[in-house]
């Protein structure tokens, strides 16, 4: 009833949008000769917030076009190399002869970097991408809004995650690297374990864990203590609703964005209510550059997508509430997972000083699973001043995270070599179509 009310309410304001949006093109119109007045700054600032506010938000594009390397402009082209009704694996593809003008004629490593499925789009990761796109063949995972996936195609859960990782992996050849974001941490580790415990040539070189809920015991932030605080069937019926009509996955359950969003918006309240209104000084007084700042992080920030309610309640449950894999009874396909027959994966997990998302040891606590791993495989760095976000995007993720970042997976190239794989600038990767099996 939720959803379907929330499209109600989004629909019944489509009327005054439409006013909003006809008054803010009048008062930006440099046929008005009134525009640049005071009233008219100030009718416009008005009219383009309330539209801002109210209009929908779909996928941000990438817009990374190009990365500046060693001085050089190098145009860069995101391309699906494989793909399946719930994620698609996005590479960066770097223009070859601007490489080599650039004065990368090396094989550089491949890193797929694993992006949340926790209601933001991949996009949320812009920055990252473009930090690492510097010096590695990037990849990413492009999670699909579930409303968007159509009923016949199935369920999608925890274990499918862990899957969906490894034949990613794989489609990069052998021993690629793994960052993982946030909320994969889990499932990405879940699935090094089981690829090392294989001995597949596609298992990681290395795995980058950066402020991810490995042990949300640990450090309890509010995320983690509403999850604990809460019986699992709260979650069951409070959080999950059915997909209205239009929608392709119409009759499907889901835990919406917009929920999420919601959560997340009240945990800083006033942090976003001052943003808003610096946002409607900043229109009045013309300061077009500050308010473009502005949007351009809403745009991003305000743009949701939907989990589906079988993964959505497994992460609390696994995650959040049972601790199934630092207790080491977390069990795949009838497997355990067992993280201490990793033996020649490096490991570096990143935290942030001040994340009120993962707080600091979930994240280290990887270091206590992985206990086969010998000492120089392994590093942890806490970056200092920096909340959850700052972990992986902006000015002190550029140049005091990443640098450590990339200095790793460049000591584990040397000391844990791969064979030259298709992800190499000398190589020319094939786009794959492939559809991994329903859960």
């Amino acid at each position: 009833m939720l959803y379907t009310l929330y499209e109600a309410g989004y629909y019944a304001a489509s009327p005054l949008r439409f006013a909003a949006l006809a008054t803010r093109d009048f008062w930006s119109s440099s046929l008005n000769p009134a525009a640049d007045s005071e009233l008219g700054r100030r009718l416009f600032a008005t009219a383009d917030l309330f539209a801002n506010l109210t209009r929908r938000y779909g996928k941000p594009a990438w817009k990374i076009d190009s990365v500046t390397i060693n001085g050089c402009a190098v145009r860069v082209r995101p391309t699906t190399v494989w793909s399946t009704p719930w994620c698609k694996l996005t590479h960066f593809a770097r223009d070859m002869s601007d490489l080599r003008r650039a004065g990368k004629t090396e094989i550089e490593p491949a890193v797929l970097i694993a992006a949340p499925l926790s209601g933001h789009y991949a996009t949320l990761l812009r920055g990252t991408v473009e930090a690492f796109a510097q010096d590695h063949e990037v990849f990413i995972t492009e999670w699909t809004n579930a409303r968007d996936v159509p009923m016949v195609e199935g369920r999608f859960d925890f274990h499918d995650y862990i899957d969906h990782i490894r034949e990613m992996l794989r489609q990069m050849g052998p021993r690629p690297h793994v960052v993982a974001v946030c909320q994969p941490g889990p499932p990405v580790l879940a699935a090094a374990a089981l690829m090392a415990e294989d001995q597949e040539e596609s298992r990681p070189a290395s795995m980058t864990f950066m402020g991810s809920p490995i042990d949300a015991r640990l450090s309890p932030t509010v995320t983690n203590k509403l999850a604990e605080e809460r019986p699992f069937a709260w979650f069951e019926s409070n959080m999950i609703y059915n997909v209205p009509p239009p929608y392709l996955g119409a009759g499907r359950r889901v835990y919406p964005g917009f929920v999420q969003l919601a959560s997340f918006m009240s945990m800083n309240l006033d942090k976003h209510q001052e943003a808003h209104r610096k946002y409607l000084a900043h229109l009045m007084d013309g300061d077009g550059d500050s308010a473009d700042k502005h949007l351009e992080f809403y745009d991003e920030y305000l743009s949701v997508l939907d989990l589906t309610e079988e993964f959505y309640l497994q992460t609390v449950d696994v995650v959040f509430q049972r601790y199934l894999l630092p207790k080491g009874e977390l069990y795949h396909r009838d497997r355990r997972v067992k993280p201490e027959r990793i033996t020649d994966v490096g490991l570096l997990t990143v935290e942030g000083e001040n994340d009120d998302i993962s707080g600091i040891g979930q994240t280290q606590a990887a270091h206590d699973l992985c206990l086969s791993l010998p000492a120089e495989l392994k590093e942890d760095y806490i970056q200092p001043h920096v909340g959850h976000y700052g972990v992986f995007n902006g000015k002190r993720f550029r140049e005091e995270i990443y640098p450590r970042v990339r200095a790793f997976v460049r000591r584990m190239e040397k000391e844990l070599p791969r064979t030259k794989t298709p992800s190499s600038p000398s190589a020319e990767i094939v786009p794959i179509r492939s559809k991994a099996a329903k859960g």
